[in-house]
């Protein structure tokens, strides 16, 4: 009686060490791959796509990294770079020549470089790592690329040239009607000391310098009370052409 209850205790403890065992956690899943959720860019922009990861073991040449993408547009994935000791990079397709690898798995480093982003380059990017025996766990991650069209962009020397023609002219017209409004007494004294032949003043009129309309009403009355020898000699003198005499005709 007693040997079967030693096998059945001896089974029982090789059960529960079992069981134990396969609770505990297993050390081949503590894979973790990390990326970020999106990455925003430019048409014509050299992209990094940054692909993280973390494993217990050690980098051997059994790990492998694969990167994917999924149009915007939805579709099954397409496998575009496999690394298996050295990177092998796309020559063909959508992607091909315009892809560089740029990991560093000893440092657990799997980015790449896409070059010249186009728009139809939009969606999603999926880096894959597997490290033999951590081929477990999270060993994806997803990025969500979008690419916008580039702004057009003002260079400093055409801003300067755009600059130079319009505020130059602005600049000179500016100072000419300042100058306008800052010396236009200066031109009428100049334009007095300067005046035309045929222009006349007061009292040259007459031939007679400092004459004025007030001492010709004078003699206009004086002429009144001349006696008639006066009187004639008056008229005499006023039938002579002006010219003659050097003056215009009398207001009287």
């Amino acid at each position: 009686m007693r040997r079967p209850l030693r096998r059945t205790s001896a089974l029982n403890v090789v059960l529960l060490l079992y069981w134990l065992c396969c609770l505990a956690p297993s050390p081949v899943s503590s894979i973790t791959v990390t990326t970020p959720p999106e990455v925003h860019a430019s048409k014509g922009d050299t992209v990094t796509l940054s692909c993280s990861f973390t494993s217990t073991s050690r980098p051997t040449s059994r790990m492998t990294v694969d990167w994917s993408y999924r149009p915007q547009s939805g579709g099954p994935p397409m496998m575009f770079l496999h690394f298996s000791s050295r990177a092998y990079p796309p020559t063909e397709g959508q992607f091909g020549g315009r892809i560089q690898w740029q990991g560093t798995p000893a440092r657990g480093d799997a980015s790449i470089s896409l070059i010249n982003a186009t728009l139809n380059d939009n969606g999603t990017f999926t880096c894959t790592v597997r490290n033999p025996p951590d081929v477990h766990g999270s060993t994806t991650s997803h990025t969500v690329l979008t690419v916008t069209p580039r702004v057009p962009s003002i260079r400093f020397s055409d801003v300067a040239v755009l600059l130079f023609f319009i505020l130059l002219p602005s600049a000179v017209i500016t100072l000419i009607l300042i100058g306008r409004m800052m010396c236009p007494k200066k031109e009428r004294n100049q334009s007095k000391a300067h005046r035309s032949p045929i222009e006349v003043t007061e009292g040259d009129e007459y031939g007679i310098p400092g004459y004025t309309h007030k001492e010709d009403r004078a003699k206009c009355r004086d002429l009144y009370v001349m006696d008639s020898d006066e009187e004639y000699y008056l008229k005499d003198f006023k039938k002579r052409p002006p010219e003659a005499e050097g003056y215009a005709d009398s207001h009287c």
